[in-house]
């Protein structure tokens, strides 16, 4: 699997487990997890987490650059403006032209607001960000921002630290068919099993937070998810047995004495 490459917009990345940086006790348990999940894309909250001002503690302090791709996020924002102006201040910070874009539309339930998401995707894209827009699981939004020049979308699984794992399997398979585009489920991940069976369905990266943050033991969750997403890619492309009504013979009949 060491060639089994995810490549976006130009850009590989080794590994289809993504992982963010909120929730944890500190930087240096933030940087144990990431060291254990073996991401090498690590997603930030511009408005949360500081990576802008050297002048104060600063994640980037904990994570090198050269060794992972940062990817900041607009979570928190609720506008097409604010989530513009978060995206611009990440780049002119000198952090990434990569964005994960959020545009929320309701505080409870924490679902995106995909009118505004399109919005501030066209906005960005004609500023020259490389957008990857976390939305719902709807298809038809989905091919929406494929069409606007996303080259990847992020649909969720479930709520944003709800930890139900995937509740639409078949709207998310409905994507994994017709976009043309990797395609990175993003929130809701619960545990190990949960990112698996998002590779076997054929999502081709993962991106979590709350499910190692949250757990008891942090590190040991980041490195149980290591494995999720590796055993799930490797079953897809391995290709899973029909499934059966009725039981069939592992050994051959033929020639049975």
């Amino acid at each position: 699997m060491s060639d089994d490459r995810l490549t976006i917009a130009g850009r590989e990345f080794r590994s289809r487990l993504w992982v963010g940086t909120g929730k944890y006790k500190d930087f240096v348990e933030t940087k144990k997890a990431i060291d254990a999940s073996g991401a090498d894309v690590v997603t930030v909250a511009v408005r949360r987490v500081n990576i802008t001002d050297r002048n104060s503690e600063n994640l980037l302090d904990y994570l090198d650059p050269k060794q992972y791709t940062i990817l900041p996020n607009t979570a928190g924002c609720y506008t097409v403006e604010d989530a513009v102006r978060y995206a611009r201040l990440a780049r002119a910070a000198g952090v990434s032209d990569l964005v994960k874009l959020e545009v929320i539309g309701d505080e409870r339930t924490l679902f995106p607001d995909t009118a505004g998401l399109i919005e501030a995707a066209k906005i960005l894209i004609k500023e020259g960000f490389v957008v990857l827009p976390y939305t719902n699981d709807d298809p038809i939004v989905a091919q929406k921002l494929v069409d606007i020049g996303c080259p990847a979308v992020m649909p969720l699984a479930a709520p944003i630290g709800s930890g139900l794992g995937i509740r639409n399997p078949y709207n998310l398979k409905i994507i994994l068919e017709t976009v043309n585009v990797p395609v990175i489920v993003d929130a809701g991940v619960g545990t190990a099993s949960d990112a698996a069976l998002a590779m076997e369905y054929g999502a081709d990266a993962v991106l979590m937070n709350t499910a190692i943050a949250g757990a008891r033991e942090p590190i040991a969750m980041a490195e149980a998810m290591k494995y999720a997403v590796e055993a799930g890619r490797l079953a897809y492309k391995a290709g899973r047995i029909p499934r059966k009504l009725y039981a069939t013979a592992s050994s051959p009949i033929e020639g049975m004495l």
